[in-house]
């Protein structure tokens, strides 16, 4: 256990301090060292990455259960995952996406089979019933490292630039594995690690690729094609379409195997996929960390350090600048420019940010947001232009002074920080003065220290139960986790309703009571699913069904970004958190639903409810 649980934690520490910042790296503009994307771009990158981050599981698991084994598995996935991290760190595009493919690759590797090793080590007779623990625990773990991470990004990345700080997930991985190989002498992580011979239910690996890869690389082609025959994507975009329909022949080849299995198999298997199913919304939700979340805790919410946090933050360093003076806050500042329009360049009104024409908002100096575009499309600043409070002159002013059709046009244009494009000019910084700010990754951290908080609560009340013979099931944790995951989504949609949000933020109150409350269902599902998976799946089968946990993140992973991509056009933003509230409560009622079909079989294959 203490060598699965270091190893998983240095992991997670570069997983999750390269997830916390990505989206942050890409929006920054060009000016700050960042990709320049907007908000609906950079979420569907990152939607594309989780997805395909949990999609490669299927095939690392298979390699694992019949060739590989376990061991091997997971050191191959972490070295390709340390090169990735690394290579994050390289200037250029190409280095990024190459990147990104190895990190993709790798975790295929890591990722069920070290879930899958522990299982197997709990399988022992006198350790089945403590299997449930020990995934909390092990869940624990990643926690742990998902907690630190954060500040050493937020660190790295304000006084050294991101390539340090994506440089520093590297090192992480490069820790676990050698914490890994030291360990692999144990002798419960050798009797966990066995290759199960195929069986005559079980299809080649041969046919694998013939029936389920190639199918999956065909009917993702078409997907990318299709917005080139129907005229507009299907899911929004070519990437969201050339992902779910390689999902497709995956999907199909999961449920051939269960119609394929026998009587005893299939009822465990028929379970655990209706689970599966069941609980994508969870995912879905968990998944707005990396994106929705991250835009509301970058723009949205009122990250003013107090002065008491600035005593300690700032002597390590810790402490994001915000000020309006280029030389004193190089990574992070916001400035003015006299910008000529040329040919190569527009600027144009980002119409998402609304400027509101209230009395109040008038007496706040409204401001229009700009964007400034190279030629590429890459973003090179934020912009704001300063208007009047006349609506006739400023409607005047708006057509004139910001036109991308009148190259050559000088435009006084602040490239500005996004933190300060939904407040009032009078809040902000004065000329040669510094606001210091909490660094957005920074509330990424609340999620893994809840967790870790919460655990042992979480573990004391489901024993103080037990200890009086009123045993919670299984399925009574799920779509508890369920309910109280819709809520965390419900209380964004108050955080909204708050104040109004294009003048002004919100409190970082609501976005930390947000996180508790997920935290609260997430351990009553994610630690549970993958003992689920141990416990249910045929030995012979286990990573493979590891992998199809991690392919239903996969896809909720994709739905979550193809939903931020959407994020500015949500012109009602307490819409989008609306959505996935209720869905959360669908799928705990579907969840309640099948309650007794699946509390059956999990006895009948455990012997425990």
């Amino acid at each position: 256990m203490y060598v699965l649980f270091m190893t998983e934690m240095w992991e997670r520490f570069g997983y999750y301090l390269m997830v916390g910042i990505f989206f942050l790296y890409l929006v920054d503009p060009l000016l700050h060292g960042g990709k320049g994307l907007d908000n609906g771009a950079a979420a569907d990158i990152v939607g594309s990455y989780i997805a395909l981050v949990y999609l490669t599981p299927f095939i690392g698991g298979l390699l694992a259960d019949r060739f590989l084994g376990y061991r091997r598995a997971i050191i191959l996935g972490g070295i390709l995952m340390a090169c990735g991290y690394f290579g994050l760190a390289l200037p250029g595009n190409m280095a990024m996406f190459i990147s990104l493919g190895l990190i993709i690759v790798g975790n295929g590797f890591f990722k069920p089979n070290i879930s899958t090793l522990l299982g197997n080590i709990y399988n022992a007779e006198d350790l089945k019933p403590k299997k449930d623990v020990a995934y909390n625990i092990f869940y624990m773990g990643i926690n742990i490292g998902a907690f630190f991470c954060n500040f050493v990004a937020a660190y790295l990345r304000n006084k050294y630039g991101w390539g340090y700080a994506f440089a520093a997930a590297g090192v992480g991985m490069i820790v676990g594995l050698i914490v890994f190989i030291i360990g692999t002498k144990n002798e419960d992580i050798k009797r966990g690690d066995v290759v199960k011979p195929i069986q005559k239910e079980d299809m080649p690996l041969s046919k694998i690729f013939g029936y389920v890869f190639v199918p999956a690389i065909i009917t993702g082609a078409l997907g990318w094609n299709m917005k080139s025959w129907i005229g507009h994507p299907v899911f929004g975009s070519i990437t969201n379409d050339a992902f779910f329909f390689a999902c497709v022949p995956i999907i199909i080849f999961y449920v051939g195997i269960l119609l394929r299995s026998n009587k005893e198999d299939k009822k465990g298997l028929g379970a655990l996929l209706a689970f599966f199913a069941a609980s994508i919304v969870f995912w879905v939700i968990y998944n707005q960390n990396s994106t929705a979340l991250t835009i509301w805790a970058d723009q949205y919410t009122n990250r003013k350090m107090p002065e008491a946090m600035v005593k300690i933050a700032k002597p390590v360093d810790m402490v994001q600048y915000v000020s309006l003076d280029s030389s004193t806050a190089p990574m992070v500042d916001s400035h003015f420019v006299q910008q000529s329009i040329t040919k190569d360049m527009k600027c144009v009104l980002d119409s998402t940010m609304k400027t509101d024409t209230t009395a109040k908002a008038n007496k706040l100096y409204p401001v229009y947001n700009v964007k400034i575009y190279a030629s590429n499309g890459s973003l090179i600043g934020h912009g704001v232009y300063d208007a009047v409070a006349d609506k006739k002159k400023l409607k005047e002013e708006r057509s004139d002074a910001v036109n991308d059709t009148k190259p050559g046009n000088p435009l006084n244009v602040m490239v500005l920080n996004p933190y300060l494009q939904n407040l009032p000019k009078d809040q902000w910084p004065k000329s040669g003065e510094k606001e210091n700010l909490i660094s957005t990754e920074i509330y990424q951290s609340a999620n893994p220290l809840d967790i870790v908080l919460l655990t042992p609560i979480i573990l004391g009340i489901i024993g103080f139960f037990i200890a009086r013979g009123k045993h919670i099931s299984t399925v009574g944790k799920v779509s508890t986790g369920m309910v109280i995951a819709g809520l965390s989504s419900l209380t964004m949609v108050f955080a909204i309703k708050s104040t109004n949000i294009y003048v002004d933020k919100t409190s970082m109150g609501w976005l930390l009571g947000t996180y508790a409350i997920f935290s609260a269902g997430e351990l009553l599902i994610s630690p549970i699913g993958l003992s689920m998976v141990s416990k249910l799946s045929p030995p012979r089968l286990t990573a493979l069904m590891m992998g199809a946990w991690f392919l239903i993140n996969s896809m909720a992973g994709k739905i979550s970004g193809m939903m931020a991509s959407f994020w500015d056009k949500f012109e009602n933003k307490d819409n989008y958190f609306m959505i996935l509230f209720v869905s959360a409560l669908v799928s705990a009622g579907i969840i309640i639903a099948m309650s007794k079909w699946l509390s059956a079989v999990v006895k009948e294959k455990t012997g425990l409810k």
